[in-house]
């Protein structure tokens, strides 16, 4: 069990059972698309190999959101698994937060995982990255994002939180600050987490367990304006018990530069070919350097 902090609790004790993906992002758009070589070596898209991640986690439902036009791609890409998933364009290109909330309906009065369509993972202990996340959801009653102990350089890239450590864990944060990229300097300001390396901080790993009362302050945001997920989050640190989880894992961003390759590389190591890729990669470094 994760000890109370004093700060009240908004998340139902019911299991998590729905998910969105967010995927309409115009330069993210067709990342979910591209196909990779899973752990089991068979190919298949990236959207489908987070679905199935999400679902051996025990979620029922999935959510995906998507620009105008491109459900039929998606539904063909997610293979037998579209079955169990719902499309959702995001009709006005009016940012994240407001992508979030147009699953508002599908979530309703209910905790939701929330995933970026552009990010896979693998774990370094039996359980999956997701699986970790959605337990410690459950045991904490609350909110918790996944995050990862980041070098500043990668800022960026992520939004970052600061807080201390929940006592008598090693993994689990208290979350009070809740900024989305930062530059070196805020983070140096407003971010260090007692016990990182110098220069490191407790960026967003990419999935979050979620109250209903996230999604609720999203609307509010869109009410009065533009809706922004840090800045949700970051109200909800205020309001009631939020905690930030450092995964056992890692996250691969396929959006970075050689996203792809380097995913693809993660998961070939991770899974059952790992000694063949190895020998691969081995065999073209050898012959790379045959011909410098």
């Amino acid at each position: 069990m994760i000890a109370s902090t004093g700060k009240t609790l908004h998340f139902p004790v019911v299991k998590v059972s729905k998910a969105i993906i967010t995927a309409a992002g115009q330069k993210q758009r067709t990342l979910p698309l591209q196909t990779l070589v899973d752990r089991d070596g068979v190919p298949k898209s990236a959207l489908a190999i987070l679905a199935e991640e999400i679902t051996a986690a025990g979620i029922s439902e999935i959510a995906v959101i998507v620009c105008p036009g491109d459900e039929a791609a998606y539904a063909t890409a997610a293979g037998p698994l579209a079955s169990g998933m719902k499309f959702i364009p995001q009709t006005q290109p009016l940012g994240y937060g407001h992508a979030v909330h147009c699953a508002a309906d599908f979530t309703g009065d209910d905790p939701f995982l929330l995933m970026v369509g552009d990010h896979l993972y693998t774990s370094r202990i039996s359980r999956s990255c997701t699986a970790q996340l959605l337990e410690t959801s459950q045991s904490g009653k609350c909110s918790v994002s996944a995050v990862q102990a980041t070098h500043e350089s990668k800022l960026p890239y992520y939004g970052s939180v600061g807080g201390r450590r929940v006592p008598g864990s090693e993994r689990l944060y208290e979350i009070d600050t809740v900024i989305e990229k930062p530059t070196p300097t805020e983070a140096e300001q407003k971010l260090v987490v007692p016990g990182l390396r110098a220069g490191n901080y407790l960026c967003f790993f990419g999935m979050h367990a979620l109250a209903p009362s996230v999604m609720e302050t999203l609307g509010r945001q869109l009410a009065a304006g533009p809706a922004d997920l840090s800045s949700a989050l970051a109200e909800t640190a205020r309001r009631e018990r939020y905690l930030a989880y450092e995964i056992q894992g890692r996250r691969h961003d396929i959006d970075l530069h050689y996203g792809l390759l380097t995913t693809q590389l993660a998961l070939g190591l991770a899974g059952k070919d790992r000694d063949e890729v190895l020998a691969l990669i081995v065999e073209s470094l050898v012959q790379s350097q045959a011909q410098a």
